[in-house]
């Protein structure tokens, strides 16, 4: 699917059975992001106010409705993901010094990496604050490990940084921890609220990782097909700060020589001629074989529901991981 009008129609129709439900979820984050210290919450509304695609509220929502689940609680609990997942962009726009996310600058880049780190940790300790007014333990035990997780990620990712030799091995390690992992506590955080029985329980995390594969491989492609305007990042960002994603270590595996190297030195040193090496990526069918490996990723979730009962909600997890892998932004 290419057209984005029929893309966005596409969404829209996925996200219809829970429509209301992730309307409550952004009046929870308005209504958690007061604070007694005036700059505090300044800063939080304007980092909530960008909105985003709320995916991993509505994965949660999804398979909570599917599993039988409160609604009310369900998207109490959205709202908990997605105020931990903003608190860790925060600090990765610190740590990747990031200027501009979802078309509009970064809090750092307006207020300074201190308060930027400190404005995530609010986010992060008021999700935590949910948590215990959620009063599930395997709900906290769920986002707890996922923020563990997270910050082994992102040391992981620095670790791999300008180093030409990562492996694909290496490349899913990290995406595991510092995406697929989000997604995972959200499945599990659903059948959690849901009291859902262990085989449904495995079921939706699996789906989720594999959700949470798919996704990144897609964002790594757009790196290299999108505009900046539309993805809210600058084109090769990811290359400039040394990060080997599979679309490079695919390109890699099938360039020639010389190009091999020019690859490999533009990793090692953090620079290099962007335009022709997204020129390499491109002609080296490497987008492709991501592009590939993203729908494999999303057949292997879609095997995982079969042990979710039939409806609209398990419908909508179908079209939401293959609308993952078509996304342009």
């Amino acid at each position: 699917m290419t057209d984005p009008n029929a893309l966005k129609q596409a969404v829209m129709l996925a996200m219809a059975p829970i429509a209301d439900d992730l309307k409550e979820v952004e009046r929870i984050i308005s209504e958690e992001m007061a604070s007694s210290v005036g700059q505090v919450e300044e800063i939080a509304r304007y980092i909530t106010s960008a909105g985003g695609k709320r995916m991993r509220p509505a994965l949660l929502l999804l398979m909570a409705r599917a599993m039988g689940a409160d609604p009310a609680k369900a998207a109490f609990l959205g709202a908990v993901i997605e105020i931990l997942h903003t608190a860790t962009l925060m600090h990765d726009d610190v740590v990747d010094e990031g200027m501009m996310r979802r078309g509009r600058a970064t809090a750092n880049a307006q207020w300074g990496n201190a308060k930027a780190v400190l404005v995530g940790d609010f986010f992060y300790t008021r999700s935590f604050q949910m948590m215990v007014r959620a009063g599930n333990l395997k709900v906290m035990q769920a986002l707890s490990d996922a923020a563990n997780r997270l910050s082994e990620g992102e040391v992981l990712q620095m670790n791999n940084a300008h180093d030409p030799h990562t492996d694909e091995a290496r490349y899913f390690a990290v995406i595991e921890r510092k995406t697929a992992c989000l997604f995972e506590a959200a499945a599990h955080m659903a059948a959690a609220v849901a009291e859902a029985p262990a085989e449904q329980e495995d079921a939706c995390a699996r789906y989720a990782l594999h959700l949470g594969n798919a996704f990144q491989i897609t964002d790594d492609i757009l790196d290299y097909r999108g505009e900046a305007a539309t993805i809210g990042k600058n084109l090769g960002a990811d290359l400039r700060e040394g990060k080997v994603t599979l679309p490079l270590l695919y390109a890699m595996r099938c360039a020639a020589p010389e190009e091999k190297a020019l690859i490999e030195s533009a990793i090692r040193n953090g620079d290099g001629d962007f335009e022709a090496i997204s020129t390499i990526v491109v002609k080296s069918g490497a987008l492709e074989m991501c592009r590939k490996r993203a729908l494999e990723e999303a057949e292997r979730g879609v095997q995982a529901l079969n042990a979710l009962p039939s409806g609209q909600f398990k419908d909508s997890l179908v079209q939401f991981i293959f609308l993952s892998v078509q996304r342009d932004r």
